[in-house]
């Protein structure tokens, strides 16, 4: 059964830094996180920041120049390193991995979602 179990959310003032971890796991296959995604109240959610199989990253132009994201393929996890945070930051961080299952006829893709980390900016 896939797992993504995140950590590293909670309270912090703005200008502070938090780190987001998310370990995937339980798939026999090819699992691959691969992006942050968040939820503010009332607002749909959004892409934070992606990164290719190739390491190749992209980010919300709100977050450029703050946010890095990174992967340790060794451990199968994604990271969000999230500096100089503003209130407008605070939302649920979802992390995304996609299963790549090959079939008789090509490969299959499956997306699974955490269960999320809370991130709050307030001061």
């Amino acid at each position: 059964q896939v797992q993504l179990v995140e950590s590293g959310g909670g309270l912090v003032q703005p200008g502070g830094s938090l780190r987001l971890s998310c370990a995937a796991s339980g798939s026999r296959f090819s699992l691959n996180p691969k992006g942050w995604y968040r939820q503010a109240p009332g607002k749909q959610r959004e892409l934070v920041a992606g990164i290719s199989s190739g390491g190749v990253t992209n980010y919300a132009d709100s977050v450029k120049g703050r946010f890095t994201i990174s992967r340790d393929n060794a451990k199968n996890t994604l990271y969000l390193q999230m500096n100089s945070l503003k209130p407008e930051d605070t939302a649920i961080y979802f992390c995304l991995a996609e299963e790549s299952r090959p079939t008789t006829y090509g490969y299959v893709s499956t997306q699974y979602w955490g269960q999320g980390t809370q991130v709050t900016v307030s001061s």
